[in-house]
């Protein structure tokens, strides 16, 4: 945590009048600064004032050095949690196979996947270079190949002797785990309903029966 972002705490306010939240949210009223700070005393808590540029500033009675504990715990796990995206390259030619083609494919999937960028580029060697559009075709037909899972960020633009495009994951794109999972939840909820349907229909033709029956006792 940085220091020079800590909020003023007990002695530090001396402020004429504060306005007080207490522990739990509560609104405790506007006082002067030396009886909130009693208050704190009388709860075993500190007064740390929260909105400084309010009038007057809004303090709160909170266990400080619990509240920075819990601070940093906090940025701890985001830090932990949040994951750097790394642009990955795939390197095509003007005159790729496909057999080669799906290679890179799976590479850029599973980079995609993974949630990195992906840089697609193709170098044109000696007179390749006249034949700009046949590369051009090629980065269009692979991004087209991918779609369902990537962005294109970039659209191919030729610098020098290469062609640079540049593709983004979608965020919203499921894990092939995750998508066989709903599709398992929704067969399974499909049948239970098919089920239902069945006992249903099973109860009304019993109560239909046992109605014509009683009709010709």
């Amino acid at each position: 945590m940085d220091i020079n972002n800590e909020p003023m705490i007990n002695e530090e306010i001396n402020d004429r009048e504060v306005r007080l939240i207490g522990p739990g949210g509560e609104q405790l009223g506007v006082m002067s600064s030396r009886v909130a700070l009693d208050k704190a005393e009388e709860a075993g808590l500190d007064l740390v004032k929260i909105v400084p540029s309010a009038k007057p500033p809004v303090c709160k009675l909170m266990d400080y050095d619990r509240h920075r504990f819990e601070q940093a715990k906090h940025e701890r796990e985001l830090r932990k949690n949040q994951r750097i995206v790394e642009l990955k390259e795939v390197q095509l030619s003007a005159t790729i196979e496909e057999n080669d083609v799906q290679t890179k494919l799976k590479n850029a999937i599973k980079f995609l996947e993974a949630g990195d960028k992906v840089k697609v580029t193709i170098r044109f060697r000696g007179r390749q270079i006249a034949h700009t559009n046949i590369g051009m075709q090629i980065m269009l037909d692979f991004a087209k190949r991918i779609e369902e899972i990537s962005n294109v960020e970039r659209r191919p633009l030729l610098e020098g002797r290469h062609m640079i495009m540049i593709l983004t994951p979608k965020a919203e794109k499921k894990s092939f785990a995750e998508r066989s999972q709903e599709r398992k939840e929704r067969e399974e909820a499909e049948r239970a309903a098919a089920a239902e349907q069945t006992d249903e229909a099973k109860e009304l033709l019993k109560k239909k029966v046992t109605r014509e029956s009683e009709n010709m006792i």
